[in-house]
């Protein structure tokens, strides 16, 4: 072959083209690009499991004053609504009132105290389950000065000086747990003050934390649970006059409204609540509660006890 100078740049040329070709660009990472590592306090945390929400999130409590006035309510339903989602519709009224309202079918769950009502319940078929979940104690307050000469007596001795001085006693007559717990004591004195109405005998109709207000207000005697006294003594005009009886135990059960009864009642939330009442972190709070304020526990907690062991 002959080469010319155009042959020769052509071959050079190819040569070089593909010399280049076969090199191509320079090559790059296989590997992302490296950026600066997050500083450790910026390390990416993985987002809490979200709470599956229940079917039905709504729950009505119905419950009694005291858990209410005491100020247990404000800690432990924040907690629950926490825990499982549910939003409580708490109705605080006296025992009595919340276990109509459970038979009326207005209620999915009851936190009350008052046994005797309680059983009951259980047995005409308005409650599937009933658990205790903790007790205080009633005790008899009054103004200082005690006219009636009431203090360090026994619960039912107490009732009849009363009497016997005619002093005003402030009666809440509402059906409550503690207005049943009044009148059983009258009872033990053979005292009828609810039915002869004497002057002074004075009904409220009224929560505890109301009737306490007014009996304060009159220089009367009352009975009362424990801590709803404490959670109000600052603004009350009342001593503890007599204490430590054992006709004084005041004792909270957990009870759900029977689906059977009522099949529209929230029975899933309701076992929610239950279950809630009565596990071990809920009654370390509730044997806690108060100890910061008061330095007393306000509530004993009962869960792994039964009602025989607190004497019922």
């Amino acid at each position: 072959m002959k080469f010319t100078t155009r042959n020769i740049l052509l071959s050079l040329g190819l040569a070089l083209a593909l010399a280049l070709s076969a090199c191509g660009p320079a090559a790059t990472p296989t590997t992302a690009p490296v950026t600066a590592a997050p500083a450790a306090t910026e390390a990416p945390t993985l987002a809490p499991t979200a709470i599956p929400a229940p079917a039905n999130p709504d729950l009505i409590l119905a419950t009694t004053t005291s858990t209410q006035d005491s100020g247990l309510l404000d800690v432990l339903i924040p907690l629950f609504e926490k825990e499982t989602g549910y939003k409580v519709k708490t109705v605080a009224v006296g025992s009595g009132a919340a276990m109509t309202m459970g038979q009326q079918g207005n209620a999915d769950v009851l936190l009350v105290h008052s046994p005797a009502a309680e059983k009951q319940f259980m047995t005409d078929g308005w409650g599937k389950e009933r658990a205790l979940v903790m007790h205080n104690d009633f005790i008899v307050v009054g103004p200082k000065a005690d006219p009636a000469k009431v203090k360090g007596l026994s619960a039912v001795e107490a009732f009849k000086a009363i009497a016997a001085a005619k002093a005003t006693f402030i009666a809440r007559a509402d059906k409550s747990g503690t207005s049943t717990k009044e009148l059983g004591l009258w009872k033990s004195a053979a005292i009828d003050p609810a039915t002869t109405k004497p002057a002074w005998y004075l009904e409220t109709g009224q929560g505890m934390g109301a009737s306490l207000t007014i009996a304060s207000e009159k220089g009367g005697y009352t009975l009362t649970d424990r801590a709803t006294y404490l959670a109000n003594k600052a603004n009350l005009q009342l001593d503890i006059l007599v204490e430590k009886d054992n006709s004084l135990l005041n004792v909270y059960h957990v009870i759900t409204v029977d689906p059977a009864k009522w099949p529209k009642v929230n029975y899933d939330g309701a076992m929610a609540f239950y279950k809630f009442m009565t596990e071990a972190s809920t009654q370390d709070v509730i044997g806690k509660f108060g100890l910061d304020k008061y330095g007393q526990q306000l509530f004993i907690p009962d869960a792994t006890k039964t009602d025989a062991d607190l004497g019922l």
